[in-house]
C-alpha cells in the first residue's frame, strides 16, 4: 500500500488541486471518526461518479472539484468485502498516522488504489 508512480501522471495533479481546497474538511472528518471511536482507520473514497462506499462528504459541484469525496473507515470496507478479513492486519500495518496523512481510496472506472497524502502543515 504505497503511492504508486502510475498514479502520479494521471491522477495526482487533480487530486492535489482538490486536496489543497478541502484538506481541512477531510482532516476534521478523520478526527471526528477517531474521537467518537467509530474507527481508528478513516478512509476517504473518491471518484468522479457517485460511490456506494461510505457517505458523501463533499460533492464535486459543491466546491468545483474534480472528485466526489466520501468518508468511510476500515470496518466498513471489511463489511463491504473491499478489504478481506485476512488482509486487515496488513492494512493496519501499512496505514499511516491519520493526524498527518489522509488515506484516499481512488476509484476511476476499473482503477482502484489506496494512496496517502500528507495534510498541509498548519
Amino acid at each position: 500500500m504505497q503511492n504508486d508512480p502510475e498514479l502520479n501522471g494521471k491522477y495526482l495533479g487533480t487530486i492535489t488541486q482538490d486536496f489543497a481546497l478541502i484538506s481541512d474538511t477531510l482532516k476534521e472528518a478523520s478526527y471526528q471518526l477517531r474521537i467518537r471511536e467509530i474507527s481508528k482507520y478513516p478512509i476517504f473514497p473518491i471518484s468522479k461518479d457517485m460511490l456506494p462506499i461510505g457517505s458523501l462528504l463533499i460533492a464535486r459541484p459543491e466546491m468545483f472539484l474534480d472528485w466526489n469525496y466520501n468518508f468511510s473507515y476500515l470496518e466498513n470496507f471489511v463489511e463491504l468485502r473491499l478489504i478481506l478479513e485476512e488482509s486487515v492486519e496488513a492494512f493496519q500495518e501499512a496505514f499511516k498516522d491519520p493526524d498527518e496523512f489522509c488515506c484516499l481510496f481512488v476509484v476511476d472506472g476499473g482503477f482502484t488504489k489506496f494512496i496517502f497524502i500528507p495534510y498541509p502543515e498548519d
